[in-house]
Order: C-alpha cells, then structure tokens, then sequence
C-alpha cells in the first residue's frame, strides 16, 4: 500500500498548496467569493461538474447500481438533467444579476423583504450538505489507514477547511479543477473499464444477473419521480450552485460551460451505475450497498491505480464539501449575521470583507465537522436538507424569475407555508417519504399565488431595477479592477 499511500498523500499536499497560492490571488470580497467572476470556460465546465458531483454521486451512485444495476443511474442522470435546465434556461440571466447569494437575488427582484428568513433555510441545506459531504471522508479513509470515524473525519474535514478559508473560492476553483482531473481518469477511464473486464464484460453481467438490473426503469417510476423533485429542482436554487455560476464571465461561459458539466453528469451518472452492476457480479453478498465502491477498489485494483482511484473518490467528496462550506459561510455572514446587526457594508472595506468572509468559513467549518462527528443518519439529514430547500424556496425563486407578478409577500408567504409544511409533512409521513415534498411544493405554489394576487403589485421603480440587472445594464456592476499583482 505505500505506493498507494503517497498517491493520497501527495495529493492532499496538493490540495493545500492550491489554497495557499488561493490566498495571495483572493485580495476583495468579489475574487474570495465568486473568483472575480472571471471563469473562462474549461475551468468553469470542471469546477462545476466537481461540485454538483460529490459523494454521493460516486460512492452512492455505485451502491445504487449494485442494488438496482443500470436504472441506478437515475439519482446522479437527474442532477445532471438540473444541471441542464438550469445552465440554458436561467445561468445566463442568474450570472447578470452579479450578487453573491440566492438571498440577495429575492431582495433585489421583491424589495429587500425576504432576505433573513429565506437565507436562515438556505444556510440550513448549505449546511448540512456540507455535513454529509464530510461524513464520508469516514468511509474513505477507513479504506486507506484503517483510521476511526472521528480521527476521518477530523482529517479530511480540516484539509478542506483550510484551503477553503486560505483562498476561498480561488482555492476551491483550483483544487476543483484538479479533482476533475483526478475524477475522470479515476473513476471514467480506469475503474469503469477494469471492473467491466473482472466482471466478464456485459455478456458476461446479463448472464450472472437477473434482467431487472438491466432495465432502465427497474428502480421505481415513483423513485424517479422524487429524484426529479428533489435534485434536478435542487439544482436550479442551491445557493452551492448560484456561486459557481456567478464565478462565470459571461452569459456564454454559463450556459455553454454549464451545458457541458450537466452532459459529463450524465455520462458519470451511467458509469456508477455500471460498476456498481459489476460489482454485484464480483461480491454478490455484501452487507451494504455503500460497500461497493470502496471493496472492488480495493480488491480488483492494481497497486498505483487504487491509490489513484481512492484519490478521486476523495476528490469527489472534497469537491462537494468545499462548495457547500463557501456557500453556507457566505450565507450565513451576508444573508444573516450582516442583516441581523445592520450593518451591511456597500463600500471599500474590501481586506475587511474578506477578512469577516475568511473567518466565517473557519467558523461554519469548525461547525460542519463537529455535526458530522455528531449525526449519524446521513440519508435522513441530506432528506431533510433537500426537502426544505425545494419546499421552502423553489416555488418565490422561479416565481421571481418567471412570473411579474408576483409580490414580496408572496414569496415571503412561500417560503415560511411551504418551509413548515415541509416540516409538519416530515413528523407525520417520516422524514424519508415523498409526500412532504410533493404536499410542501404544493402548499409553497398555493401560498404564493394566492397571497401574490391579493397583495399589491411590486412597485414598478423595483421591477425597472430588476430588469436592468437581468440585462446587464446597471450602471454600478462594472467589474472590479484587476489588482496589480495579477
């Protein structure tokens, strides 16, 4: 294993090398939070495509193929289908607005009315997305050094922490780049093709298999139907996602970029599911699902390439945990403490912006790895997370984006109907069944049609304003002044 040992070693050597050089490029609050909004198209295809696929794209995605074979694919085709809808309907005109937060998006198109309550439910799914994102460094290094799930933790956790609190979105776009890298040739172009080989090649898997694994809608209409619910709507408001997207520079870069991550999701989404059916063919009786990953790459893989292999599995789950800790920091320091003492900076400070915003992801980290410590059931919290976010918050962020008429009160009505309805929902039915979601969405859209419809019109002089930021056209988003040493 030594071999395979300086392979993870080295990497995450790497990865703290990249937040360091993050640190001396990260000088103003607009390149520690959104890398200057100056994302060309390479980096923004991989970056994005290294956050929205994380670990429980690679390592579930895999254990769902192994329970179900190719219609496993559906949890991570449905991410990238979001992907996709989000980057040729809505990224170019998200990446106009030139804000930070999906907050700040709700106060400019209502009127600065919905900012605290809607920013309180997305720190919570920024939050505990982060929380189970650093829960699986448990599964990982367990699989490297033998270590116990807190020391794991703690480990990967940190790493992950520093470079995102050294370089903020910098270091993340950096150490992104590489974990797509590293997830590509890991995952795509070595473990895909050896594990179809061990297991006998397709012909092979169909003869050792029963038919259902090779039909594409053998998980459940129902199930499909819920990912689609749950991700592929989760996809268009994460504030995880807004933050990439706002790292773009232009309309182009976000919908071309945009549309090639959501066609690699695809592609990586039949490729778990794939080696989790050849799995099943290699160890027909394991004790969980989740097992797959981390057993035929330990038993199947040559020394060298495991250690490869276990590095993107790695990158996977950093990749999505730095995304969701940038985003539950800048959540938490502009969305609520900000608004909470009144005292919103809209001028120069930039050193001190970045400053409170590197302190704030030092603090919501620290938080992340004491709850991942902490909790337990990882389904049922990133459940809860889910359900909030697209029950609270998708029907006033697509009302804003699409319908004129709707009001503050509305979306504000949306989100606190549809937030505790979601809750109210979870206590009855349980906090995995899919009627929370399908009753708070619906409970969410009534609240804000009706409460829209019986309030008055939001004033015209906030439209116009509204208007002029989706084009572009506002006078104060000039971008800022490249510093001199870049």
């Amino acid at each position: 294993m030594a071999v395979d040992y300086t392979v993870i070693v080295v990497y995450l050597a790497g990865m703290l090398g990249m937040g360091w050089w993050g640190m001396r490029r990260a000088k103003s609050k607009s390149e520690f939070l959104v890398a200057g909004r100056r994302l060309g198209p390479t980096m923004y295809s991989g970056t994005m495509a290294a956050i929205v696929l994380g670990g429980a794209s690679t390592i579930g995605g895999v254990g769902l193929g192994y329970k179900y074979g190719l219609s496993g694919a559906w949890m991570v085709f449905t991410i990238g289908l979001g992907l996709l809808a989000l980057s040729v309907f809505f990224s170019a005109r998200i990446a106009r607005l030139k804000v930070y937060t999906v907050s700040e998006m709700l106060d400019l198109r209502y009127g600065g009315r919905a900012g605290v309550i809607s920013g309180i439910v997305m720190w919570a799914y920024t939050l505990m997305l982060a929380v189970t994102s650093t829960i699986a460094y448990a599964t990982i290094f367990d699989v490297l050094f033998d270590l116990n799930r807190t020391v794991a933790i703690v480990l990967g956790g940190a790493i992950v922490v520093a470079y995102s609190t050294l370089g903020g979105m910098w270091s993340i776009t950096l150490t992104d780049m590489v974990q797509f890298v590293v997830k590509t040739i890991g995952v795509l172009l070595l473990l895909l093709p050896i594990a179809v080989v061990k297991a006998g090649g397709f012909s092979g898997m169909r003869a050792e298999l029963p038919t259902s694994y090779f039909d594409p809608l053998g998980i459940g209409g129902e199930t499909i139907f819920t990912y689609v619910l749950i991700y592929t709507f989760g996809m268009l408001i994460g504030q995880d996602i807004w933050q990439r997207v706002f790292t773009a520079r232009s309309d182009r870069t976000a919908r071309l970029g945009g549309t090639v991550a959501g066609t690699y999701c695809l592609v990586y989404a039949l490729a778990g599911a794939v080696i989790g059916t050849a799995a099943k063919v290699l160890y027909p009786d394991l004790g969980s699902a989740d097992d797959a990953f981390a057993t035929i790459v330990k038993d199947e893989l040559p020394i060298g390439v495991r250690g490869l292999v276990l590095a993107a599995a790695l990158a996977a789950v950093m990749s999505t945990s730095s995304g969701a800790l940038i985003a539950c920091a800048t959540v938490a320091n502009n969305d609520i403490w900000s608004r909470l003492r009144g005292a919103v900076r809209r001028d120069g400070g930039a050193h001190d912006e970045v400053r409170g915003n590197r302190a704030f992801i030092l603090i919501m980290g620290i938080a992340v790895i004491g709850t991942a410590i902490a909790l337990n059931n990882v389904v049922e919290a990133l459940t809860v997370a889910y359900n909030l976010l697209v029950g609270g918050l998708l029907v006033p962020i697509l009302g804003g984006l699409l319908w004129k008429r709707g009001t503050a009160q509305g979306a504000l009505a949306s989100v606190i109907v549809g937030g505790l309805a979601v809750i109210g929902l979870m206590a009855g039915y349980g906090i995995l069944a899919n009627e929370p979601v399908y009753y708070g969405l619906l409970a969410s859209l009534a609240a804000y049609l009706a409460v829209s419809l019986a309030t008055r019109p939001t004033d015209e002089s906030v439209l116009a304003v509204w208007r002029e930021r989706l084009a572009g056209r506002s006078p104060e988003l000039a971008p800022e002044p490249v510093p001199a040493h870049q």
